[in-house]
């Protein structure tokens, strides 16, 4: 018999997991099993449709499945509450609802309320997490600033820190990128890969720029049509005959030496 502990348990894991959405008679994912360790970096890249999204509502509990199953640290997802599983897993979604009348400060310490009780209380030591994370994301100068009154960018960094603020084993983005400029994008990429190396943090996120997939990933999965195209490192997955399969596109590809990360560069396609 296997004596499988605690820690060696997959993070996250969906075992050939099937679902699709009411209006539809067709499965978004069918058949599809990812799994995701502490202290590693898991990208999801595919086409527009693809079931990335989808995905990350499955494996966030926010969605039921029609078959397989969900298992969080080898406990099923669907036995555990909400409030559970927010103490295990943190979540940035492709789409940010705006935190009207609340500061970033009071936004960043919603990430404790999973930690909290019933009254909601920040402790002391709640407070030194907030101040921290909000170094950390550059936060700090705007931290009175209503979050109602930020740009694009800015609140998808607030949103970035609530979930670190809430110190999870697991950590799901679903394009936290999205509307950021370039240093900040890299910063992002810096500071997660930073909980993943030094604090076992386990992160799964679903990307769409390859050359940052290249520099953070330990691991791509590739999505088509709601299945598991391919999945494994990746100088092993992201192949100029993959990426063309999955995206219809020829894309160049090389090494940087000096930094020893791939790059793509997309090919122009002709009128």
């Amino acid at each position: 018999m296997c004596n499988m502990t605690h820690q060696q348990l997959p993070a996250l894991e969906a075992r050939r997991v099937c679902c699709a959405y009411p209006s539809s008679a067709a499965n978004a994912i069918e058949d599809l099993s990812v799994s995701l360790d502490s202290g590693e970096w898991v990208a999801v890249i595919g086409p527009n449709g693809a079931g990335k999204t989808t995905l990350v509502r499955v494996l966030t509990g926010l969605m039921g499945t029609s078959r397989g199953e969900v298992r969080l640290f080898g406990q099923r997802i669907d036995r555990l509450d909400r409030r559970q599983i927010a103490r295990r897993i943190a979540v940035v979604p492709q789409h940010v609802r705006v935190a009207f009348g609340f500061t970033v400060r009071e936004v960043v310490a919603m990430g404790r309320a999973p930690h909290q009780g019933t009254m909601l209380l920040g402790s002391a030591t709640d407070r030194k997490i907030v101040e921290e994370v909000l170094g950390k994301t550059h936060l700090t100068a705007m931290a009175e600033r209503r979050v109602s009154g930020l740009s694009g960018g800015e609140q998808k960094r607030v949103a970035v820190a609530r979930a670190l603020a809430q110190q999870s084993d697991v950590l799901v983005l679903d394009e936290a990128g999205a509307h950021l400029d370039i240093r900040h994008r890299i910063e992002l990429l810096s500071l997660v890969r930073h909980e993943v190396d030094e604090r076992g943090l386990a992160c799964l996120s679903i990307m769409h720029d390859l050359n940052e997939v290249a520099q953070v990933a330990d691991r791509v999965v590739m999505l088509r049509e709601g299945k598991v195209f391919e999945q494994g490192p990746v100088d092993e997955v992201m192949t100029v005959d993959n990426l063309r399969q999955i995206f219809d596109v020829d894309v160049m590809t090389g090494v940087d030496e000096r930094r020893k990360a791939r790059y793509f560069v997309p090919i122009r396609l002709e009128p």
